[in-house]
């Protein structure tokens, strides 16, 4: 389970079958560690029915859906660089876990520039990734490698970049490439980066512990269990406890 103080995402070990820190799910929620708030969940655009059984919107008005972010065909992985490419997402996003973990327990402008660093860098390598391979998704290098990538994916700087990825994931979503959960994290942070109501209310405000705006608040519940996420409430408990 997330560290809702840390991330401002608290992910499911049964969603991702991955138990995700919040610092690893790329949002720490002291903004002290990144002077960003805190992301607590993907999109404003709800996802594809053949992931959870709501309509997917339209990908926001001036921001094309590319079959892959540079438009270039994907290159297919052979096992051995598929590995390798596991271990270097883990890795990188090890990386940022532990950096996250020492600049919120004693925030400093050097331990701050190291942050901004690593995510630039590691957004950067992802880039790579996807340009060559199309979206890093479970079924190729592992559940894992692709929560990784999902937690590099939320701290990247570029939001045109994370809106093209969350395009893929998408797809890769309804495909049954990537759980319906990965989506909604990147949907919802999506969402209020765009100034729009979110859709699952992963993302969460560091200041007031509360969730960004949600849309239609009334079905919340069941949109989240839908991807499999607990009820909201009892995500704002953990988020309180590790506050």
């Amino acid at each position: 389970m997330v560290d809702a103080a840390a991330s401002g995402h608290a992910v499911d070990a049964a969603a991702t079958g991955h138990p995700v820190d919040a610092a690893a799910t790329g949002h720490a929620a002291d903004a002290a560690a990144t002077g960003h708030p805190v992301d607590a969940a993907p999109t404003g655009h709800p996802v594809d029915a053949a992931a959870t059984g709501h309509p997917v919107d339209a990908a926001p008005a001036g921001h094309p859906v590319d079959a892959a972010p540079t438009g270039h065909a994907e290159m297919p992985l052979s096992p051995a660089l598929a590995s390798a490419l596991a271990a270097e997402l883990v890795r990188r996003a090890d990386e940022d876990r532990e950096l996250m973990r020492q600049t919120g327990a004693g925030p400093t402008p050097e331990r701050r520039r190291r942050v901004v660093e690593c995510h630039r860098d590691n957004a950067e390598a992802l880039a790579a990734i996807v340009r060559r391979h199309g979206w890093p998704a479970a079924d190729v290098v592992g559940a894992a490698a692709s929560t990784a990538a999902l937690m590099i994916l939320l701290h990247a700087p570029d939001l045109g970049f994370r809106l093209r990825c969350r395009d893929l994931i998408a797809q890769a979503t309804a495909d049954g490439r990537c759980p319906a959960v990965h989506l909604a994290y990147i949907a919802d942070h999506c969402a209020v980066e765009l100034g729009e109501p979110q859709f699952y209310g992963t993302r969460v405000n560091p200041v007031t512990l509360r969730p960004y705006p949600v849309r239609r608040p009334q079905n919340l519940d069941e949109r989240r269990r839908d991807v499999g996420l607990g009820p909201l409430e009892e995500q704002m408990r953990a988020l309180r406890l590790h506050a």
